[in-house]
């Protein structure tokens, strides 16, 4: 790997840490961010991860795979949805990174690391990311982004490195899913989880099921739209999303969408 100049770079970026604790989800990002750090610093890397009612089971349970087949010590801490994210306000997303990486470096300073980074790259600069700021306030490292490195470079040397997180969709907490100013329980939460784990389950991995009251909203890639549509297994997911609780269940034609401002 030290032949490739992105992955150089990211290299000697991280040689310069004398030890470093990893913000760690499982995701394509932090899951290379991860392997590179222990490759540059063997023995002298952590893994963090948040356990919150907003980040689904089973991404914490990949992401705890992950690690061990990494041989990374890896510590999951678990949080309580904060008050101020209840009422879901457009804030949301600053509030939260504010709060889980104060707990992140708390942890990660107990065991002795003064140093932790986050999977933040290059594209990442370019769209809205209202939760940069709050890692900017607390001095939370982005080797990803520092060293030049987007989506498409990260899943490419993630290939080339043989993690099985190269062509893993991205994904976004729970709380994405359901409009600002719109009040979250946990049974709300737990109603998303299970739809779009039910999706999973037909092969449908890159899917969000957007909460709109007893609507449940799904939205697939658009080239991914006439699959889910003529799927044999629709009945079934349909079905299921009612048993939730759900009384409509509707696919957005338009596709997924990134988060935009809110207006």
């Amino acid at each position: 790997m030290r032949n490739h100049t992105e992955y150089e770079v990211l290299y000697e970026r991280l040689r310069q840490f004398g030890s470093l604790a990893v913000a760690f989800s499982g995701g394509v990002d932090s899951t290379f961010l991860l392997k590179a750090a222990s490759d540059a610093l063997p023995g002298r890397v952590l893994a963090l991860t948040v356990l919150a009612p907003y980040i689904p089971k089973w991404e914490i349970m990949e992401a705890a795979e992950l690690a061990s087949s990494m041989q990374v010590p890896h510590y999951i801490i678990q949080a309580s949805t904060l008050p101020a994210l209840v009422v879901n306000p457009p804030e949301r997303c600053y509030i939260c990174k504010k709060a889980l990486f104060g707990i992140l470096i708390d942890e990660a300073k107990k065991r002795g690391f003064q140093d932790i980074a986050d999977g933040t790259n290059a594209d990442d600069a370019f769209d809205y990311r209202p939760g940069r700021k709050a890692l900017k306030e607390l001095n939370v490292h982005s080797p990803l982004l520092e060293a030049g490195l987007g989506k498409k470079e990260i899943r490419k040397l993630s290939a080339i490195l043989g993690l099985p997180t190269a062509d893993k969709p991205a994904y976004a907490c729970l709380l994405t899913r359901i409009p600002h100013n719109t009040p979250v329980t946990d049974d709300i939460l737990r109603r998303i989880e299970e739809a779009e784990k039910q999706l999973h389950k037909f092969g449908f991995r890159d899917v969000r099921v957007r909460h709109h009251g007893d609507i449940a909203r799904i939205e697939v890639p658009e080239k991914s739209i006439p699959s889910l549509i003529a799927s044999p297994d629709m009945g079934e997911i349909i079905t299921h999303l009612k048993h939730l609780g759900y009384r409509y269940v509707t696919l957005d034609l338009e596709g997924y969408r990134r988060p935009e401002p809110p207006k």
